[in-house]
This record gives C-alpha cells, structure tokens and sequence, in this order.
C-alpha cells in the first residue's frame, strides 16, 4: 500500500478560493473550500493505506477526520513544497490536492506494479494527482506550477527520467464558480455540492434573483 498525501491550506476567508470572488462572499468561498477538502480528506479515509498525510498551511480543524497525521507546508514555491511534501515519504506515494471533491476512493487506489509513477491530468493543463513508486523531490522542483503546461511539464519530466507512467483520468480543479458547478454535479451528495447550493441561494439573494 502507498502513503496519500493531501495538500492543502486552512479554509480562512481571503486566503483560499479568492477567485470565486464574486460571485461569493470570501466567508463563502472559504465555506466552499473547507467542504471540498473535507470531501476529499473522506474519499483518501476511505482508501486502503499504508499512511494518510495532510501537508497544511495553516492550522486543523474540525473538518479534519480520524486518521491522518499532519505535517507542515515548508516555505516556498508550489514546486518546491510539493517536492518536500514527497521528501517525508520512505515508500510509494500518491499525493493529491483539495480542488477535485469529486474523486473517489477507486480513483486513489493505486498500485505500482509494472509502473514507477502515477499522472492525474487536470483539465486547466495542471495536475491533480502524482504518485511515485520512489519519491524524488527533484522531480517536482523548478517545475512552473498554476500555468496551462503545468501538467505537460511534470509529465515530461517524469518521462525524461525513464520512469514508466500510468495516466489516471483527468479531473475538474474548482477555481472558479463554473468549476463549482461542474464538479458539484459530479458529486451531487457530497458536502461540496449541498455547500455550493447553500452559498448559491446566498448569492442570488444578494441581487434580487
């Protein structure tokens, strides 16, 4: 079994999901940030593992189930705290992030037979899933990170290493409200989805809809 590694930050008004503003409030789009890790922190609880870490920047909270040991996020750049997040890890690692409430434990259940890494395309050209059967911080480092070839960078990168890569299927990051929609109808029962519909009425109300 691998280690999953979740990364994320704090669910605190203004330093999460600041591109759902508007149509949401930053009190809302923090609401929809912590249902969307909150969903994801249960699809990795529900994953055979060997280990589950949450990589935070920022402090838990009551969202945070059973079962997983939480580390800090180092300083720096994406690409270097992704690197250090793989640095803790002796064995086989997945590492996702809290933008896709929509995966499922079947997604995350991964094994490393007859390949070395593991590709999660997201459909904005970056990545939402990367596990390594060896973890090498070197191979996330000086990557550009939050640009529409972020995925086809790291891709090349692990294949410029020689490793094997097995590609997972491509999911929806949430960024921005139409990303919201799309995923909530993904996962029409999950917390993300019942928030989103609560934070919408919200919104609505807001301009006389």
């Amino acid at each position: 079994m691998s280690t999953l590694l979740v990364i994320a930050k704090e669910p605190r008004p203004g330093r999460v999901k600041t591109r759902l503003t508007p149509p949401f409030t930053p009190d809302e789009a923090a609401a929809l940030a912590e249902a969307s890790l909150a969903d994801t922190l249960r699809a990795v609880a529900a994953t055979p593992a060997r280990r589950r870490v949450l990589v935070l920047a920022g402090a838990p909270g009551p969202w945070l189930p059973p079962g997983f040991d939480v580390v800090p996020q180092c300083a720096g750049g994406l690409d270097a705290r992704l690197a250090d997040a793989f640095a803790g890890c002796a064995g086989p690692a997945l590492l996702i992030g809290m933008d896709t409430p929509q995966v499922t434990p079947e997604l995350l259940d991964v094994d490393f037979a007859g390949c070395d890494a593991y590709f999660g395309p997201a459909e904005d050209g970056g990545f939402w899933a990367l596990g390594l059967a060896r973890p090498d911080p070197a191979l996330l480092r000086g990557v550009p990170m939050s640009t529409p070839v972020t995925g086809a960078v790291q891709r090349e990168r692990l294949r410029a290493a020689g490793l094997r890569v097995r590609d997972l299927p491509p999911l929806r990051d949430v960024d921005t409200a139409a990303d919201a929609r799309a995923v909530a109808a993904l996962a029409p029962h999950g917390r993300f989805a019942a928030r989103l519909a609560a934070c919408t009425a919200g919104a609505d109300a807001r301009v006389g809809r």
